[in-house]
């Protein structure tokens, strides 16, 4: 091997070293800004439900948040929903969504009921801690937490 066929080589393996660096990079920066997702609103309304997370000790973070889905069915149709998060708190580290017990659509505290409504909640912010039932008319808040085994 000539010193020429040396550098050339050592050249190749730079770049490679570089890519490799800049792709790790890149995926740990996505995995963070997906963990970084829980929003952060400056106007959170001021009503009962926010006294009493705040009395319970909470930290409100956030006040009612629409996460839009859009589905396609077959491979032309597409169909437009939406979920909503009434409101995402924090006590010390850990952060948890709530979701406020609604008079017309009550939820019965049953297994598949429970996983049925909340479910869906965690799976798509599974760095929440799990989910806060809010239930103003008894003033009662009920920490739901799912453990899936897979």
């Amino acid at each position: 091997m000539e010193q020429g066929d040396v550098r050339v080589i050592l050249l190749i393996l730079i770049v490679i070293v570089c890519i490799v660096f800049w792709r790790f990079q890149k995926w740990s920066a996505g995995s963070s800004r997906r963990r970084g997702r829980i929003p952060r609103h400056a106007n959170i309304p001021e009503d009962d439900v926010v006294d009493l997370l705040e009395a319970a000790g909470f930290e409100v973070l956030a006040g009612k948040t629409k996460i839009p889905i859009t589905m396609t069915v077959g491979e032309r149709e597409q169909l437009e929903s939406r979920l909503f998060i009434d409101y995402f708190v924090q006590k010390e580290d850990d952060i948890y969504l709530v979701k406020v017990a609604r008079e017309r659509k009550p939820l019965e505290m049953t297994g598949s009921a429970v996983r049925d409504m909340l479910l869906p909640y965690t799976l798509i912010y599974p760095e929440a801690q799990g989910i806060l039932y809010v239930d103003m008319t008894v003033s009662k808040i009920k920490k739901i937490t799912f453990h899936i085994e897979v």
